[in-house]
């Protein structure tokens, strides 16, 4: 994997998928910008990169996406150049839609679509300008499935495969590729940080992503993806694999089997 001296932005970077990607990446020579909200937990991420002066940070909420335009410059400024982003950044769910307040449907749409699309479309023109580019999406296997307690962020994460395939035909011609990297359960904090039908974070863990991938593996398989510039690629265990197999030749076996099991 040919990653030394591409200049790449990881969004969401603090923790989880981002934090692995970036030791990752920064173990193969890669210049890193990196994003998330929380910029002490970045500086924390950089002390642990193999190169941290190759580190650049670049505080940002996805959810505040009005001004994203203005940030495109700064971030060209860090290394004179971009050839890589990685939309990383989003929050989870758990919860019934019943239950769940509109304006947590709306921070879901928020941070997983809007905001990735809105710096991805900030970006854009930089891109084609320069006839090269490649833009990374980190989806999810309930991007191609839906299951109970995810309503909003299944449908966040629909909406990122629609959009990016489109925009993938779109920008063929300009030589910018389009991965959009599907994971089933890593064991990350996603589901401590997922929301709840108030808003509020769940602040535990589930069973299933306790039992997930190590991030560190995850981020091998992603960046073998990417070097091979997929189009999409699912990265999970069996079971989630498996339902994707059920969604597209069995689905009503699939309708059948989620309805009944108790997803946490």
């Amino acid at each position: 994997m040919n990653f030394e001296q591409k200049i790449i932005w990881i969004t969401g970077a603090s923790s989880g998928i981002g934090k692995a990607l970036t030791l990752a990446l920064s173990g193969f020579g890669a210049r890193l910008i990196v994003s998330s909200r929380n910029e002490n937990a970045l500086k924390a991420v950089r002390s642990l990169c193999k190169y941290p002066e190759k580190v650049k940070l670049l505080p940002l909420d996805l959810a505040e996406y009005d001004h994203f335009d203005t940030l495109i410059p700064q971030a060209i400024s860090l290394f004179g150049s971009i050839d890589m982003l990685i939309n990383n950044g989003g929050i989870s769910q758990r919860s019934y839609a019943v239950d769940t307040d509109i304006e947590t449907d709306k921070r879901l749409f928020d941070v997983n679509f809007f905001g990735t699309v809105a710096l991805t479309k900030a970006l854009l023109p930089y891109f084609i300008e320069r006839k090269a580019g490649h833009i990374v999406v980190v989806s999810s296997v309930v991007g191609k499935i839906g299951t109970p307690k995810r309503s909003s962020y299944a449908a966040s994460k629909h909406a990122l495969h629609g959009f990016f395939d489109s925009l993938r035909a779109e920008i063929y011609k300009d030589n910018i590729a389009v991965t959009i990297v599907c994971p089933g359960y890593v064991h990350t904090d996603i589901s401590k940080n997922a929301l709840m039908g108030d808003g509020s974070p769940q602040n535990k863990m589930d069973q299933a992503t306790a039992r997930g991938l190590p991030p560190e593996v995850f981020a091998r398989k992603m960046l073998q993806a990417i070097a091979a510039r997929k189009r999409e690629v699912i990265i999970s265990g069996a079971k989630e694999r498996l339902a994707v197999y059920l969604k597209r030749f069995f689905p009503s076996l699939l309708a059948k089997t989620i309805r009944k099991v108790n997803v946490t």
